[in-house]
């Protein structure tokens, strides 16, 4: 009973605040997912094509984790234009909650200044649907439980008005790198906004029902350390609602023939988890993992579990367009 307690407390506790602030799910290694961060990212690889999956499992010590899923893909042009697609579903453990994100993305690069038009300004815009169930009959109310048997067995007077929604949804965002391949450090620096349109939200009862704007601020520098390895310092911070998150990092990569690299780095939640990081890639395929130990009181309730993240990828690249150095990490 101590597990489902526990279970249905974080449950409601994550119910509670996809109501109050629509929190939207979050990634360890949130550059292996970059149009959910600006939609300016849209085909900025130094390839033809990309495409990733990213599975993250938290809280394993609950009966039911908690799991994010999600795949994107993009392809850049000589046209100007890239585009893109990706969808996401989490899932609330045993809550009976999932949300499913589905959108198609498009970055404009023709923006170009400074020496042989090295530095780039990328604009970026996303549009799609964010579908949303719960299912009430997986939810354990306070006045089923029996205080005879101590099981939840009773009826509950608890009622949803809604249990569905399907919202179309906007975000924006814009982009700065340092293309040039001579430089042994390459910035770069991004903002975006999502929910700009302001869907609907059933879910909340206040007074606007409006699913709070998530504002992203997000950058770093690529620095070429020697032939064989560089090193990507790097930062993130997202506001919405009443919520908010900064992560720092540094991610390393070291190069150990001309198709096989090694990856490795450290990121730090504030207030929240470390995340150690490790990946290789070969001929072009990457897989890579990290594992959240949380450092928040919250933690406390799971009995210390942290969150797993797997991530999987493909990039075909194009030595033409080698030197639009990548800013992607």
């Amino acid at each position: 009973m101590k597990t489902n307690c526990l279970s249905y407390l974080i449950a409601m506790l994550l119910v509670t605040t996809f109501a109050k602030a629509q929190v939207d799910p979050h990634f360890s290694q949130y550059y292996i997912y970059p149009h959910y961060i600006n939609p300016a990212t849209t085909g900025l690889i130094d390839g033809d094509y990309r495409v990733s999956g990213i599975y993250r499992n938290q809280w394993a010590n609950i009966s039911t984790p908690f799991s994010t899923a999600a795949v994107t893909a993009d392809f850049c042009t000589n046209k100007n234009m890239n585009y893109g697609a990706n969808i996401l579903s989490q899932t609330a453990g045993n809550g009976g909650y999932r949300m499913t994100n589905a959108y198609a993305s498009l970055a404009f690069t023709g923006l170009k200044f400074g020496y042989e038009g090295y530095q780039h300004i990328v604009l970026g815009l996303q549009a799609g649907f964010i579908s949303r169930r719960i299912d009430p009959t997986k939810f354990q109310m306070g006045d089923q439980w029996n205080s005879i048997t101590g099981l939840p067995n009773l009826p509950t007077g608890e009622t949803w008005p809604n249990t569905s929604s399907n919202v179309f949804d906007m975000g924006a965002g814009a982009m700065y790198y340092d293309g040039n391949p001579e430089k042994s450090r390459n910035a770069f620096l991004g903002v975006a906004a999502f929910h700009i349109n302001k869907p609907r939200d059933p879910f909340n009862p206040s007074a606007n029902g409006d699913i709070p704007m998530r504002l992203v601020v997000h950058g770093g520098m690529n620095f070429l350390l020697s032939e064989f390895v560089s090193m990507v310092p790097h930062f993130i911070y997202m506001s919405q609602g009443t919520a908010s998150e900064l992560m720092v990092g540094d991610y390393f990569e070291v190069s150990a023939s001309d198709v096989t690299d090694f990856l490795f780095g450290l990121n730090y939640r504030y207030k929240d988890a470390i995340s150690p990081f490790a990946g290789i890639r070969n001929n072009g395929f990457t897989i890579a993992a990290t594992y959240d130990v949380n450092t928040s009181t919250l933690g406390k309730m799971a009995n210390g579990a942290g969150s797993v993240e797997i991530t999987l990828s493909y990039m075909l690249k194009n030595p033409e367009k080698f030197a639009l150095r990548c800013p992607h990490l």
